[in-house]
């Protein structure tokens, strides 16, 4: 992993993320690239979390990443211009849980790639979930963690949509999760990173669709 990154994440000025994104793009780097090298400084400073890095530098590295997220989007955005919709997909980190860059880079992503997104933001109920769903008609539903003491909140979205008879593919990913855990809750698909996630999310929709549909 580039400490630059990391350094400049941790930058308390907000500064170093801005000269850094802009020195990249002016190198000709990509945008995505530049989200995957964000998200994978932000699993770095996630995993030393109570060891080398506390709550300060936890809220810092999150305006930062908030910052640079931003910067990318008029890049992430451009030319992306779509003949169909994918389908509708409702994002949201689960209740108890405020943490939102990285569902944030998931919702660019994911309409970048053609998906309708419905962001209901962070601290969501899994009432609200269920309830957009029903009212988008979405075949998708994304679930966000970055807490393992909230991660198990996940099951209780689960439980709660098949309960409900939601025929929607539920989609997890955040610092709080990995496949083993997603497996153990009944998700359909786990995302472990934003690239990963965009992955998966297109062979959700190739499974609702039968695969009788083309992404293109």
């Amino acid at each position: 992993m580039d400490a630059t990154m990391v350094d400049a994440l941790l930058d308390v000025t907000r500064k170093k993320i801005e000269a850094l994104c802009e020195k990249r793009l002016a190198e000709g780097a990509d945008a995505y690239e530049l989200l995957d090298e964000l998200t994978r400084g932000l699993r770095e400073i996630g995993r030393g979390y109570k060891e080398r890095y506390f709550d300060a530098e936890l809220m810092v590295s999150g305006w930062n990443a908030k910052k640079a997220v931003q910067l990318l989007k008029p890049q992430l955005q451009a030319g992306t211009k779509r003949k169909r919709s994918l389908g509708r997909v409702v994002i949201g980190t689960v209740k108890g849980d405020v943490h939102d860059i990285g569902k944030d880079i998931v919702t660019i992503m994911l309409s970048s790639a053609g998906f309708d997104v419905i962001d209901l933001g962070i601290d969501v109920a899994k009432e609200q979930f269920a309830e957009a769903v029903k009212e988008t008609g979405a075949g998708i539903l994304a679930l966000s963690a970055l807490l393992t003491t909230t991660r198990g909140y996940m099951a209780d979205v689960i439980e709660h949509c098949r309960g409900n008879d939601l025929a929607v593919k539920i989609l997890v990913g955040g610092g709080a999760v990995n496949a083993t855990f997603a497996q153990k809750i009944g998700a359909d698909a786990y995302g472990k990173d934003a690239v990963e996630a965009i992955r998966k999310a297109k062979e959700l929709y190739l499974t609702i669709h039968g695969g009788e549909k083309t992404l293109g």
